[in-house]
């Protein structure tokens, strides 16, 4: 995933999120779904059947976890082990955020770069840690808006910038379903201006294709857009899928309701 924007609100348990999985098309992808098959039919998430871990999710006890890559050509090793594990490890695991991204954060070297947000919606003590491999410590985050791309967490890229006005304009002023604008936001391919791209080492011509939001190329770009929002103990979970012709089929919908002991309502 190489776009994440969200809002977080822990004295009311409430985080919107909105984020875009950007990946080579040829890549093997599995769309959101509960995980059964694999002995966690509470964990919501889409797959990367080549690594087998995931970019982001959400578990019906609460816990939700997201990652971008790092944007870093010159560190990147081809043996590392796969990111996807540090997101999906987390939500199948019962380690709070706090300590997973300690532990994460001890043996981060091992990854090539990374940015990991580690949430829990429990009742008593909601909390929402950020850890990356390319900054000193992690941190935990208090009620804001942030945004990541490839970056450390709130690095003004113009996608960054412009998505979080994006988002504050839905949070604030939307008063139709948030994800339909969230959704039309993730959509936006705007390329950003020469002077404002980021320098990253991968030369002009790929700094101005993955400049905007939604990220379309011969073989690479958006796969995937997400918005997760969470309110008043309710979860809604809603993925558009991409491929390079375009959008598959219309956005997919989860919902379900997060109870006080752990145990869950489902709602879909």
């Amino acid at each position: 995933m190489c776009f994440i924007v969200f809002e977080w609100q822990p004295e009311e348990r409430r985080l919107t999120l909105a984020s875009n999985r950007d990946e080579f098309y040829a890549r093997p992808t599995s769309p959101a779904h509960f995980w059964a098959d694999r002995d966690h039919p509470d964990l919501l998430a889409g797959r990367d059947e080549r690594g087998g871990g995931t970019w982001m999710g959400v578990t019906r006890d609460g816990r939700w976890a997201a990652l971008t890559n790092v944007r870093e050509p010159d560190r990147h090793t081809s043996d590392a082990p796969s990111r996807g594990d540090l997101v999906a490890d987390f939500l199948q695991g019962d380690a709070l955020p706090e300590a997973y991204a300690r532990a994460v954060a001890e043996r981060g070297a091992r990854y090539n770069g990374f940015n990991l947000l580690l949430g829990y919606l429990d009742e008593a003590a909601p909390s929402l840690w950020y850890v990356s491999n390319c900054v000193a410590e992690p941190r935990r985050l208090r009620a804001g808006r942030y945004g990541l791309s490839n970056a450390a967490l709130d690095t003004p890229w113009p996608k960054v910038v412009r998505g979080k006005a994006y988002l504050a304009r839905a949070v604030d002023t939307q008063t139709g379903p948030i994800a339909e604008a969230l959704l039309a936001a993730l959509a936006d391919d705007t390329q950003a201006p020469d002077d404002a791209l980021p320098d990253t080492g991968v030369g002009l011509d790929w700094e101005r294709r993955l400049s905007p939001i939604h990220i379309a190329s011969e073989a690479y770009g958006t796969r995937a857009a997400t918005v997760l929002h969470v309110s008043s103990g309710q979860v809604a979970f809603t993925e558009q899928t991409y491929a390079a012709t375009g959008p598959v089929g219309a956005p997919r919908h989860f919902g379900f309701a997060l109870r006080a002991n752990g145990r869950t309502t489902p709602t879909e």
